[in-house]
């Protein structure tokens, strides 16, 4: 299946990264390449672009996609490991970084992937094919308690202990090995006169999806990772698509622009509180009206924006 993504808050994305022509810039979330594909046609031949990607049909694509461009690194691994990656391709600072935090629209699309609950397959879900905890272990083997707070915080899914209950009821008789039978799960588990917002294992299928890859946990240790390796000026763009990641964005970006603590009415700072920059976008830019109308995946999307700005240099 050929790896289609329409990006998210692409024009955004270029404007807010501030390129420099000869710079360095991490797509850590390469997936179909279009953030990166407009990041390099800003890019000089003396620019450099790192992407990287925790699914291996996602790098296959983007190098396939970017082979015209010759100033690309193609890295195997995960954002939440940046410093590493970067040390291990000898690279000190950078000059921005993007992180698109969605599920990619072939994810989503690719059936047999598990992703979606549109259909039947194989419960897997995992971005990373070579990672052993599975969507199907996480049904069938976590405890009734323990998939109903997943199901309940990563889902924001009001049923929560229900859909868990039942869950654990039918995997007494047979192991629920496909998308399908958990899809009928759900539905059983919600009252009808309830399911009337969107389809009814949408929440559940955002929870196991985030669960199986261990998407908000490092959440905030990957900002502030981002933060320390980019150069003066440098600056981590952020895409978020569900309010438990925008949460976690916004957090980690004001404890990294820190707060003056001195009584209002002291002429300057005694305080010395630690500061890695500006959090540029108090507010998250929103994807316009028309790119909304365009690509329906797009409505959940936030943009926020933090700048490194040494403390020493500020004014």
């Amino acid at each position: 299946m050929e790896f289609k993504h329409k990006s998210v808050l692409l024009n955004e994305c270029i404007k807010e990264l501030n390129i420099k022509s000869d710079g360095i810039y991490v797509d850590g979330t390469l997936g179909g390449a279009g953030h990166s594909k407009e990041i390099l046609r800003n890019l000089s031949p003396k620019g450099i672009l790192i992407g990287i990607d925790k699914d291996i049909e996602a790098l296959k694509a983007a190098k396939d996609r970017l082979q015209a461009h010759n100033n690309v690194k193609y890295v195997h691994g995960n954002h939440d490991d940046i410093k590493t990656i970067l040390q291990e391709i000898q690279i000190q600072k950078v000059d921005g970084i993007l992180l698109d935090l969605g599920v990619s629209s072939y994810q989503l699309d690719e059936r047999m992937r598990g992703f979606s609950y549109m259909g039947d397959a194989k419960l897997d879900m995992r971005m990373n094919q070579e990672q052993e905890l599975t969507a199907e272990i996480v049904i069938n083997e976590y405890t009734e308690e323990k998939l109903a707070q997943v199901i309940f915080e990563y889902g924001e899914e009001r049923f929560a202990k229900n859909i868990a209950k039942n869950i654990c009821n039918v995997r007494q008789a047979r192991r629920i090995e496909t998308t399908g039978e958990l899809v009928e799960i759900i539905r059983n588990s919600i009252p009808k006169a309830k399911q009337n917002d969107g389809h009814p294992a949408k929440r559940t299928f955002q929870a196991i999806r985030i669960e199986v890859n261990n998407e908000i946990e490092p959440l905030k240790e990957t900002i502030k990772n981002s933060v320390e390796v980019l150069k003066q000026g440098g600056r981590l763009v952020v895409i978020t698509f569900h309010s438990l990641e925008d949460r976690a964005v916004k957090e980690a970006m004001q404890e990294l622009e820190g707060k003056c603590t001195c009584p209002k009415d002291l002429p300057y700072c005694v305080c010395h509180y630690t500061s890695w920059g500006k959090f540029i976008t108090k507010k998250p830019i929103l994807p316009s009206k028309e790119e909304q109308e365009e690509n329906s995946r797009s409505k959940s999307g936030k943009l926020r924006v933090f700048e490194r700005i040494d403390r020493e240099t500020k004014e």
